[in-house]
């Protein structure tokens, strides 16, 4: 299904409140792997690094994931400097979500490879999504995915890849963006989501529900000046707002907030069905996937994302 094609079915945040829950629970289960790819640059350099551990082939032992090979893919596209990027690498590797495998062939290559954690988690990620688009038009994927898991292995470094070209992902709106690019920004969007029972506008807004600043803020333990920061600008554009009562603060969205967060959404929706089909169309009778051969399509991939080392 394309973007278009998800924003326009009518079922649609439905399924993305669904997906919303979905990430919540995940990030109630692993708080500190969830912590560490909660802004829109880590995501990117998240599933870039998956990506690469997934491209590594017995052919070629140098292959997959190095310091150098996700450093220069950060810093290609603009996700982050050289320093943050190495930093978040540590990070991953001191809380076990990453760790260092063998190079017999090159003892300079510092190769490095995902953990049982972090596989969990990442597979969760995209099974949730499978599950989700199954709503819209009972396509069976989540079930295909569990059957062979040579699919998610495929689909991911393509959809990584399509995702990181894609301005509209890469890039998003300036509405949503003050959450997006700050720390855990992304699942207090989710939050937002998961509580909204009604998508239909009334007088142009959608209401969430009963919700505060400082309430937010202590579920995911965020300081309430840095949860203000994401909300003033939204607010002095008019595009969320609070309705105040004696009794209770209600927090509502404008449509035109919640239309840039689902074509936002839709984007990542889209090439992840994109790459499901790729997958399982190049699932070979031989036990292995396009991608396990090398012969995965990577003319958009981000320069050097193999050279360097």
């Amino acid at each position: 299904m394309s973007a278009a094609e998800l924003t326009a079915h009518p079922l649609f945040p439905r399924i993305d409140r669904r997906l919303a829950r979905h990430l919540i629970a995940i990030h109630e289960q692993t708080p500190r792997l969830a912590r560490l790819k909660a802004s829109h640059r880590k995501w990117l350099m998240t599933q870039s690094l998956y990506a690469l551990t997934l491209e590594r082939t017995e052919e070629d032992p140098d292959s997959g994931l190095s310091a150098s090979r996700l450093v220069d893919i950060a810093t290609s596209i603009g996700a982050v400097s050289h320093n943050t990027a190495r930093a978040f690498l540590q990070e991953l590797l001191s809380y076990k979500f990453l760790m260092e495998i063998p190079n017999p062939h090159d003892k300079r290559l510092r190769l490095l490879d995902t953990t049982e954690a972090s596989r969990k988690a990442m597979t969760g990620w995209f099974m949730g999504h499978m599950s989700c688009l199954d709503e819209l038009d009972n396509g069976g994927r989540h079930a295909r995915c569990q059957a062979d898991i040579r699919i998610f292995r495929a689909a991911q470094p393509r959809a990584a890849r399509r995702l990181i070209e894609n301005p509209l992902w890469r890039y998003p709106a300036e509405s949503i963006n003050s959450f997006l690019q700050s720390e855990l920004g992304g699942m207090i969007l989710h939050e937002i989501i998961s509580r909204i029972d009604d998508f239909t506008p009334q007088g142009g807004k959608v209401i969430v529900g009963p919700s505060s600043v400082a309430e937010l803020a202590a579920r995911y333990f965020i300081s309430v000046t840095n949860l203000r920061r994401m909300f003033k600008k939204a607010e002095s554009s008019g595009l969320m707002g609070w309705t105040v009562t004696p009794e209770q603060r209600v927090l509502w969205l404008s449509a035109a907030f919640l239309d840039d967060y689902f074509l936002w959404q839709a984007q990542k929706f889209a090439a992840l069905d994109e790459a499901y089909c790729w997958a399982v169309q190049n699932i070979s009778g031989d036990g292995h996937s396009a991608t396990e051969r090398g012969e995965s399509d990577r003319a958009e991939m981000p320069q050097h994302s193999q050279a360097a080392r």
